[in-house]
């Protein structure tokens, strides 16, 4: 487990030896001793957290709810920068799931989730104590991890994933950084663009443009983050100006892109997900 230490955050970190056996999943794992006000950045994954340390997450915000315990989050959670974690004695797996596996490993849909935050218990009921029992009581990250890895692995081969149509479009916007156009995607996979955007839709949880949108500022956050300008950032990345950059940002963050860098929720990243700028 290594240390990560930004302003006053300190927080172990660790990453797994191996990759996940099912292709769109990675993992981290946390364990934060007192996590104080740590704002939730909008990411284009459907995430799981699964807690099992003696303290819990909270998170505030989404209208003033509190949530405690795992959770699972839509893609895009977070956006506008009002949603904070916070809490002491917090361990757990956090788990990122490509949209178009989320609906086998979760057993719903990402648009089920609308964007908003879920308890693990109201979805697996009864199997999510198991594996929070199982992940307290194993005795490294290691195998943690592959506790994980085979519960996802197992819920992943009961289900049908997205269609491979749909499939093919997310990967072509995240290979393409969000630099895709949209309107051309439907004829690309053979389809009328009605049905493409509402199987995309009720499958991954995003409209086609928002998903566009969405990973074009993941980009866009972690160059800034890396210490890259924002005007070449915003050429670079498909915005028509910085002040465009700029409006992105706010919208999705709440702050600007100069202080972009200083949250923690994307400065762990070069730990907590190693090889991610490979593949950004």
């Amino acid at each position: 487990m290594q240390t990560f230490v930004h302003g006053e955050a300190e927080w172990g970190v660790a990453s797994p030896r191996r990759p996940s056996r099912v292709a769109g999943v990675t993992m981290a794992g946390f364990r934060v001793r007192d996590l104080d006000a740590l704002r939730m950045v909008p990411h284009p994954a459907v995430t799981l957290l699964l807690e099992f340390g003696t303290g819990a997450p909270v998170l505030d915000g989404d209208a003033g709810r509190r949530h405690l315990g795992s959770i699972v989050a839509g893609p895009g959670f977070g956006s506008g920068g009002a949603v904070w974690a916070r809490g002491e004695n917090v361990e757990c797996v956090q788990v990122r799931l490509s949209p178009v596996i989320a609906r086998a490993v979760l057993g719903v849909s990402p648009a089920e989730l609308d964007g908003t935050v879920v308890m693990l218990d109201d979805l697996w009921g009864r199997e999510a104590s198991r594996i929070r029992e199982r992940l307290a009581g194993a005795p490294s990250w290691e195998e943690r991890f592959a506790l994980t890895d085979a519960l996802l692995a197992r819920r992943y081969e009961a289900r049908a994933p997205a269609d491979p149509e749909v499939a093919w479009a997310w990967e072509r916007i995240v290979g393409g950084r969000g630099l895709v156009r949209v309107d051309g995607l439907a004829e690309e996979v053979g389809w009328s663009r009605k049905r493409l955007w509402s199987r995309f839709r009720s499958q991954l949880g995003l409209r086609p443009k928002q998903a566009v949108k969405l990973v074009r500022f993941d980009h866009a956050a972690h160059r800034l983050v890396a210490g890259e300008g924002a005007a070449r950032v915003a050429a670079d990345a498909g915005y028509a100006d910085q002040s465009h950059l700029h409006r992105d940002v706010m919208a999705y963050i709440g702050v600007t892109p100069t202080g972009v860098a200083g949250e923690p929720f994307l400065a762990v990243d070069h730990l907590a997900w190693p090889g991610r700028e490979a593949r950004a």
